[in-house]
């Protein structure tokens, strides 16, 4: 009898034992995989829910996520205004979803932040451009590589407009 509960209690140590690992090994591997997630999967995951982003100039912005790409997020204030802002102006973000959409596919990643502003300026849309220390309302005129013309509303002709960097823009307003 005594041999029995020595096997019985062996056995019970190694299932245990193993169920620990497994544990462990499924813990490792989540870590793992939260480790690869980027701030712009999860914005794309929260498209229709209502978030606030706090951006690096520490103003905040509330809406409903309406679309993302790695280099932006679009969002809805209201039912009629847009805010388009650079990932890399975020600060924080409340309301996110906590799990990431899928990896972007190619399409989305060629969606930067040039094809979106390229888009506003086509359609001639008015906006404020909130930059690092600078406020500019108007048009956006011709958009390269890494930067952005805007022509200020009720410009005089023959006024110089605004060149802002892209590294440098926090959010593009419409509406």
């Amino acid at each position: 009898m005594r041999w029995e509960s020595l096997f019985a209690d062996l056995e019970a140590g190694l299932a245990a034992a193993a169920a620990q690992d497994l544990r462990d090994e499924v813990a490792e591997l989540t870590r793992a995989e939260r480790a690869q997630v980027r701030l712009a999967d999860r914005l794309r995951a929260s498209r229709g829910a209502p978030a606030r982003f706090v951006l690096r100039d520490g103003q905040s912005v509330d809406g409903v996520v309406v679309d993302a790409a790695p280099q932006w997020v679009l969002l809805a204030p209201d039912a009629v205004r847009r805010a388009l802002v650079p990932v890399g102006a975020v600060t924080a973000v409340v309301g996110l979803a906590p799990h990431a959409a899928p990896s972007a596919g190619e399409v989305e990643r060629r969606l930067t932040l040039g094809h979106t502003l390229r888009a506003l300026a086509r359609d001639r849309v008015s906006v404020r451009v909130d930059a690092d220390g600078v406020s500019v309302s108007g048009r956006l005129e011709r958009v390269g590589a890494d930067h952005v013309d805007v022509t200020p509303a009720h410009a005089q002709r023959g006024t110089p407009g605004w060149t802002f960097a892209f590294d440098a823009l926090v959010v593009v307003r419409s509406g």
